[in-house]
């Protein structure tokens, strides 16, 4: 959006409004699911609908708004980084899904894997167990890269491997981000498809669940029943490397997120602290 007003050549504020509210239909559409994307969209439009001056102005004013919310997911990480820290043990192997690092937010630190970064600057020896991540394989390609360029130890497991990991007593925590956090509900978690198993896994064998989320993803507007669930492209499962793995004419259901309910979730790892059970306590409480 910050792009659209920086190369709109609109002569007035209320031209430059109509191309960012295009601007934000397009990135709302991209994914569905991702509250801090519709909570960022509505951040620069209330700043243009409310805006005092000429499109010039405006235009300003919406670059320097954005850069203004990456500097707070930065400040936010680097809290979220430090509380989730001290869950974390020396010597713990801590699981996690999807990608939640540095590629997936501002700055160096990301969510989930910025708890096990600061643990890891703190002197904790750590070792992340990442799963790959089906179909889309971002634990593979994204999460295990990123570990290795910070020099941090990581092995990767394939996604139906977490139940026998977990049962084998080779993993101390479970660590993940989220793409929102539904609040009126009590907190129920969706993100990536397959955290829902991993935390079933989890409670079975009494291996501590976190979410680390900022309150970009909280959305305090809707129910859980009425969010909408991204499904992606079905070649995404039917084909590896390009090749067609699944039989022509078998249908694919490709369901890119699950929801895990607050009764599953240890603590949520906020940039304002760490949330406890029941949240319908402890989220008004950190609030205030």
């Amino acid at each position: 959006m910050a792009l659209t007003a920086y190369n709109s050549r609109a002569r007035s504020v209320a031209e430059l409004v109509q191309e960012l509210e295009a601007s934000a239909r397009a990135l709302r559409a991209t994914r569905p699911t991702a509250w801090n994307l519709f909570w960022a969209a509505e951040r620069i439009l209330g700043l243009a609908n409310g805006f005092e001056g000429d499109a010039e102005g405006l235009r300003e004013a919406i670059v320097k708004r954005a850069l203004s919310l990456a500097e707070e997911d930065i400040a936010a990480n680097k809290a979220m980084g430090t509380y989730g820290a001290s869950l974390i043990q020396d010597g713990d192997v801590v699981a996690t899904i999807c990608n939640a690092g540095w590629l997936a937010t501002s700055g160096e630190y990301g969510t989930a894997l910025g708890a096990v970064k600061v643990a890891w600057e703190q002197g904790k020896r750590v070792l992340v167990l990442a799963l790959e991540t089906r179909p889309f394989l971002q634990g593979a390609r994204l999460t295990a890269w990123e570990l290795k360029q910070d020099g941090i130890p990581v092995r990767v497991i394939v996604d139906g491997a977490v139940g026998y990991c977990i049962s084998r007593g080779m993993v101390d925590k479970f660590i993940v981000g989220a793409d929102r956090v539904v609040a009126r509900d009590g907190c129920y978690v969706f993100n990536k498809i397959g955290t829902y198993t991993a935390a079933l896994a989890a409670r079975r064998h009494d291996v501590p669940f976190y979410v680390a989320a900022p309150f970009s993803t909280f959305d305090f507007e809707h129910r859980v029943d009425e969010v909408v669930v991204e499904e992606r492209a079905p070649r995404e499962v039917a084909e590896v490397g390009g090749r067609r793995m699944v039989a022509e004419g078998v249908e694919v259901f490709n369901p890119t997120f699950d929801v895990t309910p607050p009764d599953l979730v240890d603590g949520i790892i906020t940039e304002k602290g760490i949330l406890y059970p029941p949240y319908s306590v402890s989220l008004p409480a950190l609030m205030r």
